[in-house]
């Protein structure tokens, strides 16, 4: 759920490949591929979609994260009122979008790619749409039960990162830190003084790059949050805080009740063993739900994408259906 660094650098490839508006690439006929990747980034999904092999296609979406849509979706707070990017924000809309832009290109049925909040809203948008998913690559399963959003905001991943928990509490008052954290953010990145908003999206963007990888990297996070700005992290953080306080707008356990809608659908699942941010639970809950899906486990692995063992298998799982 977290932005990385080559999402948030001005001179990043991604930065540079990747207009707000829909980008499509070339093939030599293999069913096409659209990037769902996560509430941060799209860039690990371009590496992994070899483009002398499968279409790749990605929309802007509504602001859900990837790096065209952050800045978006800041801009139009910078011009707009703060709520103004999440206020016409819902999941069934995206899912909406996504099936406009397939319509656009003229797509049939395409491979859905997504990691984090990628794989909510690709899971989502199969169970609505499974007659136009030919195969689906899921990485970090966050199924946006209430559980996950409680482990990962409300205290439970403070057990493993209590250092970096003070500073994700910091800008709470004191009398509400027992409380729902979620709502208490809710409260502050809704302010009318930007001041309080401002250090609230930067504590709670803080958190998530802080916790992604394996092994922590100080200096890049640090690097990263310098680049990326106030207007990223409020954009990023009021986003990602609009859809949990809506609980992602899909019923508590929905992804796993309505899972037989794509039963057939070939699939991968790649989960870092040691993911904070998205618990490999959930991964294993999707995997006994839906057996028929390929489970691998990276050992070696947190959350982030760019980790060596999760590219690997992403790559992996893109060429293996480009080779069917």
């Amino acid at each position: 759920m977290n932005p990385c660094e080559a999402c948030t650098r001005p001179s990043s490839r991604t930065r540079q490949d990747t207009s707000p508006s829909t980008t499509a690439r070339r093939s030599t006929g293999r069913p096409p591929a659209t990037r769902t990747e996560s509430l941060l980034c799209s860039c690990t999904a371009g590496r992994a979609v070899a483009p002398r092999r499968t279409n790749a296609a990605s929309s802007t979406r509504r602001a859900t994260g990837s790096c065209c849509s952050i800045n978006a979706a800041a801009e139009s707070r910078a011009r707009t009122s703060p709520t103004a990017p999440t206020s016409v924000n819902t999941t069934p809309k995206l899912i909406s979008d996504m099936e406009a832009l397939r319509e656009h290109l003229g797509i049939d049925r395409w491979q859905v790619f997504g990691g984090s909040w990628g794989s909510t809203l690709g899971l989502a948008y199969a169970q609505t749409h499974p007659g136009r998913v030919t195969e689906l690559v899921l990485r970090g399963i966050f199924l946006l039960r209430r559980s996950e959003i409680d482990w990962y905001y409300n205290g439970g991943a403070a057990h493993i990162y209590p250092d970096v928990w003070e500073s994700y509490l910091a800008p709470i008052p004191e009398n509400e830190r027992d409380g729902d954290l979620v709502a208490a953010y809710h409260r502050l990145l809704t302010s009318d003084d930007t001041d309080v908003a401002v250090a609230a999206a930067r504590a709670w963007t803080g958190w998530e790059q802080a916790t992604s990888y394996l092994i922590p990297k100080p200096d890049e996070a640090a690097a990263t949050k310098e680049d990326a700005g106030e207007r990223f992290d409020l954009a990023f953080a009021s986003i990602e805080n609009h859809y949990f306080m809506h609980h992602g707008f899909l019923d508590d356990g929905q992804l796993l009740r309505d899972i037989d809608r794509i039963a057939d659908i070939p699939a991968v699942i790649v989960q870092g063993r040691y993911d904070v941010v998205c618990p490999m639970r959930s991964a294993w809950d999707l995997h006994r739900a839906w057996p028929a899906a390929t489970l691998h486990v990276v050992a070696d692995a947190g959350h982030a994408s760019f980790e060596p063992g999760i590219a690997h298998h992403l790559v992996e799982a893109t060429d293996g259906f480009a080779d069917r």
